[in-house]
């Protein structure tokens, strides 16, 4: 299950996002919007309707949260971009973690 997330999530959605990898959620950001699509198997899946909601590409970061230990990922195929100096999987420029950290906790806490 896919969801949009502008305003804290709901305890029930949270736990329906969960289901797809049993308690990790994968998590596309808007860095700039400050609003997240959580769930589904495909980031990709998550930065197109990002995407059609009027974000644009070099806002969108890729990773996961793991509901368990509370642990933050930054991994995702959609984080490759050598255009901004992103040539790994993982984002690598600190503040923008900071940014994709502070937002996971607003909307999936």
């Amino acid at each position: 299950m896919l969801f949009l997330v502008e305003e804290p999530i709901s305890e029930e959605n949270l736990k329906k996002v969960a289901r797809d990898f049993d308690g990790y959620i994968k998590v596309v950001v808007d860095v700039e919007k400050e609003i997240l699509t959580a769930g589904g198997k495909r980031h990709f899946d998550g930065e197109q309707i990002l995407l059609q909601k009027g974000s644009k590409q070099s806002d969108l970061w890729g990773g996961g949260l793991d509901l368990e230990t509370g642990e933050v990922d930054y991994d995702s195929m959609i984080n490759l971009r050598p255009n901004q100096n992103n040539t790994s999987r993982e984002v690598l420029d600190e503040s923008i973690r900071s940014i994709i950290t502070e937002i996971i906790h607003k909307l999936l806490r």
